[in-house]
């Protein structure tokens, strides 16, 4: 039989044989370590290598401490099993339940189709309203979801603007026959990606195509041109799934990790309060910002979206182009009618709830908790009170002539939220995998896998905590490359905290960035599912990403630096080694005020 052949074949098995032989590879650790210590290692190694090659689906992969840790003599089930639903994924999920609300209405399209109108449609501006709008949407709903909304918006501006892709690739194609020559572009049918066809349904041109006019340039201006436009057509392509990423580092309940580091934190430090909703948005946002502003220098200048010929120079037919698709925008706008009741709500909800989380305990002044008993009140107190109210709450405005009226409807009132509709919007899957790294951080506490890890990275002490920091960020952002975000920092935020503890550095300088830096992942189509979906239309090859994501990935260590050793330095008090950081290091030499 060919390799060719048997290759294949045990590619097509590959996941089985992983799970096979995994568990007999690492044997070794169940013996040549000391006892409980080996056993949990011998677990998270399985777990991480299932998380990376996605053996089994990740929600399962995360349910495994359910079944070793108590087998293995680890940590008893019942100690283990209520990490699953901490306070942590109760804020998380109703995060989850605002945002499938805001979905439900249709309110993430007009904010999205009203900051274009405002962006205008130059290019560079185009792709500035784009990654603008996608991180704002980001912070509040999943990263996926604004990723598949915005994709089809995009294409279809550009097609108003440039024509049809399939159209503009022929034209780059095209060989030079003679100056002189001409081309009439004959427009073909684009094909719209699978994952968001409903979206370019309501996007339809209708009405936007005008009659062909002959293009009298030569061939080598319009392939110039062309290729122009197709770059910046490409780099649309990967604005948005890379400020969807950006995006959602802004606030807690924006991505898994920053969650995860909250319920790292409240299980390894019970001590800390340093970081809560109100906290992290305060050092979160500005660095979303400047990195959101480099990203967009960058992307605009690698895709010519700051090209003369596309953003200064004179073209009657260019100018007649954004025209048409400022129309478009503004067209699609104003079909979305006025302000409705239904939405007028979710904004008022969706404003209260983030007020009400940014001034609970803002550290800085004082929050409205001091109303209430000391450490009763938290966050998810907050998110579960104001999404609970969405369920009863009134889609339609009330009317008190409704009960005069014998002929008026008696159709029951339909709320803002359904429970069927908040069920599908919650991917169920991701609250098993923080659960999973809830369990995985608790057995390797108890065990003692933790102090053990930290303890032979001892010579790390050597190492400036600032180089440490990037150096650790680095790291984190290239295996998320490969791997999950939010498998990636559950495998590595144990570590990290325990690094730290024996290096007397506060775990905060170090866990921190490595959080943050786990969500820039820019690279590869693998690498999130928002490069996924944009890498799904077909119109980009993995060297556009690998060619912008990677300096999107150095912008983002850069940045992260910048933040953690400036506002973030002062906001956290990172310079010196807190309190509640030393019950973790009781075996450790402490410093009383060891400075970084």
């Amino acid at each position: 039989m060919k390799l060719s052949v048997v290759s294949k074949k045990l590619w097509c098995v590959h996941k089985v044989l992983v799970l096979l032989i995994t568990p007999l590879l690492f044997s070794p650790l169940l013996v040549t370590l000391p006892e409980k210590e080996g056993r949990c290692l011998y677990v998270v190694v399985l777990m991480a290598t299932f998380w990376c090659t996605e053996a089994l689906p990740l929600a399962v992969t995360a349910m495994l401490p359910i079944c070793l840790f108590p087998t293995l003599g680890i940590i008893p089930s019942k100690k283990l099993c209520p990490q699953y639903f901490l306070e942590t994924n109760f804020l998380f999920l109703s995060g989850l339940v605002l945002a499938s609300s805001i979905e439900e209405w249709g309110l993430h399209r007009r904010i999205a189709l009203k900051v274009l109108t405002i962006a205008g449609v130059k290019p560079a501006r185009l792709i500035l309203g784009m990654m603008t709008t996608s991180s704002f949407l980001s912070m509040w709903l999943s990263n996926t979801a604004t990723t598949a909304m915005m994709l089809p918006i995009a294409n279809a501006i550009l097609e108003s603007l440039f024509g049809d892709l399939e159209s503009l690739k022929q034209k780059c194609k095209s060989t030079e026959d003679g100056d002189s020559e001409v081309i009439n572009g004959q427009p073909t049918q684009m094909h719209s990606l699978p994952s968001v066809a409903s979206e370019k349904q309501i996007l339809s041109l209708e009405g936007m195509g005008a009659a062909e006019q002959t293009d009298l340039r030569t061939a080598k201006e319009i392939r110039s041109e062309s290729e122009d436009q197709m770059r910046v057509w490409k780099g649309f392509l990967v604005c948005i799934p890379y400020a969807a990423s950006i995006g959602g580092t802004a606030t807690l309940t924006g991505t898994a990790p920053n969650l995860i580091l909250i319920g790292q934190l409240k299980n390894n430090f019970p001590e800390c309060d340093v970081i809560n909703f109100g906290s992290w948005f305060a050092f979160a946002f500005p660095l979303m910002l400047i990195f959101l502003l480099l990203g967009w220098i960058w992307i605009a200048f690698l895709h010519g979206g700051l090209n003369t010929r596309l953003c200064f120079k004179k073209c009657d037919q260019r100018t007649e182009e954004e025209a048409k698709a400022q129309a478009l925008i503004e067209e699609d706008y104003r079909k979305l009618g006025p302000l409705n009741f239904a939405q007028g709500a979710i904004s008022f909800f969706f404003v209260l709830y983030a007020v009400l989380l940014f001034t609970r305990d803002p550290k800085f002044v004082t929050g409205w908790s001091v109303f209430f008993k000391k450490g009763y009140v938290s966050d998810t107190v907050t998110g579960v009170i104001i999404v609970s109210i969405l369920f009863f709450f009134p889609s339609q405005k009330p009317s008190l002539s409704w009960w005069a009226d014998p002929k008026a409807s008696n159709s029951p009132y339909v709320p803002l939220l359904s429970w069927k509709k908040a069920q599908e919007a919650v991917p169920w899957n991701i609250i098993l995998l923080l659960g999973g790294g809830f369990a995985m951080a608790q057995a390797c506490e108890d065990s003692g896998l933790a102090s053990w890890i930290g303890g032979h990275l001892q010579p790390l002490a050597k190492v400036p905590p600032a180089v440490a920091m990037m150096l650790i960020t680095a790291f984190v952002a290239c295996f998320t490359e490969l791997a999950s975000n939010t498998a990636t920092i559950i495998i590595f935020l144990p570590v990290i905290a325990e690094l730290a503890s024996h290096v007397s550095v506060n775990p905060l300088y170090f866990m921190i960035p490595a959080t943050v830096g786990s969500s820039y992942a820019f690279m590869l189509p693998v690498s999130t599912p928002p490069n996924s979906i944009a890498f799904a239309s077909g119109h980009l090859m993995v060297k556009d990403m690998v060619k912008t994501g990677f300096v999107m990935n150095i912008l983002g260590l850069l940045s992260v630096t910048l933040a953690i050793n400036t506002w973030g330095l002062a906001m956290f008090n990172l310079d010196t080694y807190p309190d509640w950081a030393r019950p973790l290091n009781q075996s450790a030499v402490h410093a009383s005020n060891s400075t970084l």
